[in-house]
């Protein structure tokens, strides 16, 4: 990642500075909009149709389509997802009408959503406001001095079968059809009235589909796009030198530069993510829809500086698991088979 101390990195730079870099890219096009809604919701929707008619087929036609329908179904929640940051129209309205159509296919109340996700971004990198809109990370410390049960709890949450296959359905399936405790009322009505939506269009396409056929399609898209998704947050935030600090210390520029990643990806899986494997541009600048993250990372040499993160590296994030305080970095469970007998800490052994 971009080190401000290195003599051979620009430093980071400042508050002012970035914005006028950025301000450009901040403007919503209604044109590239408009074509992002025809090409990934038009699209997604002609895919539905398509597997009503390969039904009487072949189903392992049908589940191929299912596939590729899930993949499209990312590019929608990044729609979704700018919305709720009010950058991918100029209009609020329109914003938030596309935004909720986008959430009744994502399984995702819009409003609440929105809410919880701008806490993540205010406090992405700061060690003492973890816990919302994020992937639970503990510190090597917190970890060692826990009961049982949690540490227990802790590495079965951090098992990448757990994570990425079971938590992601439980997450869209389940936990969205919940308020958080300490919402608004306006966010819990947004939660019911999007569940009411949910299973209307539900009791619509099984009443086309079939009950059968409508879950084996709907479970089949959800579990690609939500398996995706995760994936996509998690390697955004959970990297080899990812910038954590104590609120004290915590600044707003590195955590975007440092503490959100630059995801390379090969041009047909950005296409399906919503260039949003720019993260560290979308994290100094919420206000920069999708299809300007990449345009405004080539702008300036203060973002060439930042370490593009490959397919290979991000898969080496796997084995990262908690946040080691003194030592400043991501480690793996392995990292503390010795330090459980430190002293003051032996009770955790």
């Amino acid at each position: 990642m971009l080190d401000p101390k290195s003599p051979s990195l620009p430093p980071l730079p400042t508050v002012k500075e970035w914005k006028k870099i950025v301000n450009p890219f901040t403007k919503p096009s209604q044109a590239k909009a408009l074509w992002q809604i025809v090409n990934s919701l038009g699209a997604y929707l002609a895919l539905w149709v398509a597997m009503y008619f390969t039904l009487s087929v072949s189903f392992w036609l049908t589940f191929a389509i299912a596939l590729l329908a899930g993949g499209l179904l990312v590019r929608v929640f990044i729609i979704f997802h700018d919305c709720g940051h009010g950058s991918f129209f100029k209009s609020k309205r329109a914003n938030n009408i596309v935004g909720f159509i986008c959430g009744i296919l994502t399984f995702t109340p819009y409003a609440h959503w929105k809410w919880e996700h701008a806490v993540h971004h205010s406090a992405a990198g700061d060690l003492d406001r973890r816990g919302t809109g994020d992937v639970w990370t503990m510190t090597v410390e917190e970890y060692l001095s826990s009961p049982r049960w949690k540490r227990l709890t802790y590495r079965g949450m951090r098992n990448p079968f757990v994570l990425f296959f079971l938590a992601p359905l439980y997450l869209f399936l389940i936990r969205e059809r919940f308020t958080t405790p300490g919402a608004k009322k306006s966010y819990r009505r947004s939660v019911w009235l999007m569940n009411t939506a949910i299973f209307s269009l539900a009791a619509v396409l099984i009443a086309i589909y079939g009950w059968l056929p409508y879950l084996l399609i709907q479970l089949t898209t959800i579990a690609v796009a939500a398996t995706s998704g995760v994936w996509l947050f998690y390697v955004q935030h959970q990297f080899e030198g990812v910038y954590w600090e104590r609120e004290e210390d915590w600044d707003f520029t590195a955590a975007a530069l440092e503490g959100s990643s630059f995801y390379k990806l090969p041009k047909v899986l950005q296409w399906f993510s919503g260039n949003i494997g720019y993260h560290h541009i979308h994290h100094l600048s919420s206000r920069i829809p999708n299809y300007h993250l990449e345009e405004c990372h080539n702008s300036h040499d203060i973002f060439q500086s930042v370490e593009p993160l490959t397919l290979k590296k991000g898969f080496q994030s796997l084995s990262y698991r908690l946040w080691d305080e003194k030592e400043r970095k991501l480690v793996g469970f392995s990292h503390i088979k010795g330090l459980a007998r430190t002293p003051g800490l032996q009770k955790a052994s």
